[in-house]
């Protein structure tokens, strides 16, 4: 598997691509956007981590690009500690968020969890999708593939989206708090504030083109009501 690293700072990108190279991934650097958006062109790697604040541009926006083209997932390095900052980066399909000055063997951890939950998963069983229906809307859920399927199409989500989405399912029609969905799906990022969560199902919302498939309960959280469906033969 194949990690490119975005960071001006020679110190910090040479710390994390040792270690990840001693984890057994291929690792490129870049110290600035241009010559990482040139490498794109040539190359589809697993994971990018990418520092908001660069020479010749901001994270956020190479981010945006990388997004029209790829579901690549990535994780933000930056100095900002601002809340606003995090949930930018979340709204653009971050998977991880990490603020300086940190632990390269931290990074190296957060960068490990995400490839787990987003590699492929080889199965024989093709049939044990679960189907859910909703408002004449199909919603089709394969944990083995990891895959997901709106009325057909595939889904692209990011490790974060789809922990809580795969949580709501499995414990539907249970209703629950942002807290809780903040601390069961996140992981490592469930530092962050409960509106964390808001984002994530706002973005989740929009890649099913359906609201209700995640009903909101105010004041309380949120619950996920689609009927699951006979399993084809």
């Amino acid at each position: 598997m194949e990690v490119f690293i975005v960071e001006d700072n020679e110190n910090v990108r040479e710390a994390l691509a040792g270690y990840l190279r001693l984890e057994g991934l291929e690792v490129s650097e870049f110290g600035a956007i241009n010559p990482a958006e040139s490498a794109l062109k040539r190359s589809s790697p697993d994971l990018i981590i990418l520092d908001v604040m660069l020479p010749d541009g901001d994270g956020f926006q190479l981010a945006k690009r990388i997004r029209k083209t790829r579901e690549t997932p990535f994780l933000f390095l930056t100095a900002r500690d601002q809340e606003s900052d995090r949930i930018t980066g979340l709204e653009l399909g971050a998977d991880d968020y990490v603020v300086k000055p940190f632990s390269p063997k931290e990074v190296v951890l957060r960068v490990l969890a995400i490839l787990r939950r987003t590699g492929n998963h080889e199965t024989e069983s093709a049939d044990r999708a679960s189907r859910f229906l909703l408002e004449g809307r199909e919603l089709t859920i394969s944990e083995e593939t990891h895959q997901i399927l709106v009325d057909g199409k595939p889904l692209a989500l990011t490790a974060a989206e789809w922990n809580i989405l795969l949580y709501l399912v499995h414990h539907r029609p249970q209703l629950f708090s942002r807290l809780r969905l903040l601390e069961s799906c996140l992981g490592s990022l469930a530092e962050g504030s409960e509106r964390t969560i808001d984002t994530h199902i706002k973005n989740i919302r929009r890649k099913l083109d359906n609201e209700a498939w995640i009903e909101t309960v105010r004041g309380f959280g949120y619950r996920f009501v689609g009927e699951e469906a006979e399993r084809k033969e």
